[in-house]
């Protein structure tokens, strides 16, 4: 199995249980492992054979821009369902961050890894 990642994806959205967080845009970060089998496009250099990262960041980005979760828990579990299938991936680790969360922390989330190593 090999690889393609996605480190420290940065988005706004509206995210988290306080009728104050409701009302405001709060940054979360993530980092997205993807388990898939690059040999193809390294064999023919084509793009079309990838995991484009390009195109599952922009998929991310827009996605979370839009949504209003109250838990990073749910907004976790959204995302590796999106990325499973919408992206026809096996196997993924993905970590949810919420900096700013807790004031004495740099970051808190969550680290979630869904589907079968290969």
């Amino acid at each position: 199995m090999d690889i393609v990642y996605i480190r420290e994806l940065e988005v706004e959205t509206v995210i988290g249980i306080y009728d104050w967080e409701r009302e405001i845009r709060q940054r979360v970060n993530l980092d997205l492992e993807m388990g898939t089998d690059i040999r193809q496009a390294a064999n023919t250099e084509d793009v079309e054979n990838t995991l484009n990262y390009k195109t599952v960041s922009d998929r991310l980005i827009d996605f979370i821009s839009q949504s209003e979760f109250l838990l990073v828990e749910t907004m976790a579990e959204q995302i590796a369902e999106l990325v499973k299938e919408e992206f026809s991936v096996k196997w993924l680790r993905l970590r949810l961050g919420k900096p700013g969360a807790v004031p004495a922390a740099q970051d808190v989330g969550v680290i979630i890894e869904r589907g079968e190593r290969w």
